[in-house]
């Protein structure tokens, strides 16, 4: 076993954990997720007892990843994801957190943030001690920590289809109100049919798909919407 980064080769005094050597390859890092395909199935410890995937169907979830618990960032993170989780719910959207500690850690973090910030942390929270659902997800990089996860955040359909992904450096602390943008964006792109454009809010006109023709170009231009060209055309839900 390398003393460095713990990986079981037998490269013994030789092993470097510089990458040079095929068992402490950063590919044994590598499994990231693919947009619009299942997402990995996982089974999990957390605060609130074990966990599958599978649990989640029929909602909406976000699974996102923290570098490590009594960090302040992250504890400014779990504040603010705390605060839009009655607007997750209201949106059929749950939360999983997740990170490489115990799950004694985030008890005792989760009580540490109630006591300190006055707010309950509703959510569960993966105790991913063996790094197993952070290989399947893609949340170890490297190039940043190969002990802790860094940012990420997967925003999973209710049938098990990851739709999203967004990842940050670890001192950069994510903007949630983004977070639910997103998924108002997604659900209204499911609901109508439509996409959003760039800094679309609720509320905001949507942009209808192309035409795939001449006559469809000829015909969108007749329809009495907000165009720029035949390709870009707007309208209000």
């Amino acid at each position: 076993m390398c003393e460095e980064c713990g990986c079981e080769c037998d490269c013994g005094d030789e092993c470097t954990c510089d990458g040079s050597c095929d068992c402490c390859s950063d590919e044994e890092f590598v499994g990231m997720p693919r947009l619009n395909e299942p997402a990995p199935a996982f089974e999990a410890v957390t605060t609130h007892g074990e966990l599958r995937l599978a649990d989640f169907e029929g909602r909406w979830l976000i699974l996102f990843s923290h570098p490590a618990d009594f960090t302040p960032v992250c504890t400014t993170e779990f504040v603010a994801f705390a605060e839009i989780y009655p607007e997750l719910q209201a949106r059929n959207v749950d939360l999983l957190g997740l990170s490489i500690d115990s799950v004694y850690a985030h008890i005792a973090w989760v009580r540490n943030i109630e006591a300190n910030f006055q707010i309950k942390i509703p959510f569960p929270i993966i105790a991913d001690l063996d790094m197993n659902v952070a290989m399947l997800y893609g949340m170890i990089m490297p190039g940043a920590s190969k002990t802790e996860t860094v940012r990420a955040v997967f925003i999973i359909d209710p049938k098990g289809i990851l739709r999203a992904m967004i990842y940050y450096p670890l001192s950069a602390g994510r903007n949630t109100q983004e977070i639910l943008r997103l998924i108002d964006a997604l659900q209204v792109n499911d609901k109508h049919q439509v996409a959003t454009p760039a800094n679309w809010k609720p509320g905001d006109k949507v942009i209808l798909p192309a035409p795939k023709t001449q006559e469809g170009a000829e015909q969108r231009a007749a329809e009495g919407l907000e165009c720029v060209d035949w390709y870009l055309c707007k309208k209000a839900l």
